[in-house]
């Protein structure tokens, strides 16, 4: 029997995939978390085959929650299952140690399939984000987006979309003044002076649509 915990904020949505769960012979959840000091605490003390996590919870990104569960358990998969597309987090959740990465939109088979996989030591990726890992690996120059961090790739994403300084603080749960720290390194590193500029850098490069 497989035994996963399901991390994602929103109630619905947990209760959305016990129910594809649920009509499997051997998958069972074991247990839920609702935000990422819980996903945490959890599985610190207790022990799961497989890990669905969202890469937007509340408090602690889903790519900082990979990270730490990696440091406590570098053998436990990790499945993350997002709202957004591959393009913008694919590559740096598998980078992170992540084993598959689906978005929600995908069919219950889908998901159980990319469960079973990464359950036997497997990697899930859809054949789309084969393609951009195979180009990411042959391409010599990196984009300039792949030099900056998780936190700060996050910000740049969020301010391309045109979130205003005070949103993506509410968001991150951190200061307007770290929003703005995060912003200049963002321009600096990219060498870009506005937020329009990084839109088109955005769009260009399949982050948003």
């Amino acid at each position: 029997m497989i035994r996963i915990l399901i991390a994602d904020d929103h109630a619905v949505v947990r209760q959305g995939l016990i129910q594809i769960v649920s009509d499997t012979s051997d998958i069972v959840v074991s247990d839920e978390a609702s935000n990422g000091r819980e996903v945490l605490t959890k599985t610190s003390k207790n022990k799961y085959d497989v890990v669905v996590l969202d890469i937007a919870m509340p408090d602690i990104s889903g790519l900082d929650i990979l990270n730490e569960i990696k440091k406590q358990n570098p053998e436990l998969p990790v499945l993350m299952l997002s709202i957004y597309p591959e393009e913008q987090y694919a590559l740096r959740a598998l980078k992170a140690g992540a084993s598959g990465y689906l978005t929600k939109k995908v069919a219950p088979k889908e998901l159980i399939g990319a469960i079973r996989k990464v359950y036997s030591g497997g990697k899930y990726i859809t054949s789309t984000l084969a393609e951009r890992l195979a180009f990411y690996l042959a391409e010599g120059e990196k984009p300039p987006h792949e030099s900056l961090s998780d936190r700060e790739f996050q910000v740049m994403f969020m301010i391309a979309e045109g979130k205003r300084i005070k949103d993506i603080a509410k968001a991150l749960f951190i200061s307007h003044k770290t929003v703005s720290s995060y912003k200049s390194r963002i321009f600096e590193k990219m060498g870009m002076t506005s937020n329009a500029e990084l839109t088109r850098y955005a769009i260009k490069h399949g982050l948003i649509e």
